[in-house]
């Protein structure tokens, strides 16, 4: 029966690590490849601007009268245009 070949620690370790660094650079170059596109910005509506021009009045008017924070609005007609991520956009401070 032939004798396995023995292989000293300090290679057992420089092999494991040279397989980790690989590992991590595989890793990142996959996760940096699959980077979604940025979207592109789509236009915002006239209605949707008017509409946060309409939050941005009142932001201000509540900060202004120094309220605790707490802002509640409602819109009264029913709307077919959907503002949800401008708003998002807004509170977020991105626009």
């Amino acid at each position: 029966m032939p004798k396995p070949i023995r292989i000293g620690r300090r290679r057992w370790m420089a092999a494991w690590t040279v397989l980790c660094v690989a590992g991590l650079v595989a890793t990142a170059g996959l996760k940096s490849a699959s980077a979604p596109d940025p979207q592109p910005e789509r236009p915002v509506s006239a209605e949707c601007r008017q509409f946060i021009a309409g939050v941005k009045t009142q932001l201000d008017k509540a900060e202004q009268e120094g309220g605790d924070g707490i802002l509640a609005f409602s819109r009264g007609q029913v709307s077919t245009v959907d503002c949800t991520d401008e708003l998002r956009n807004l509170f977020r401070g991105e626009r």
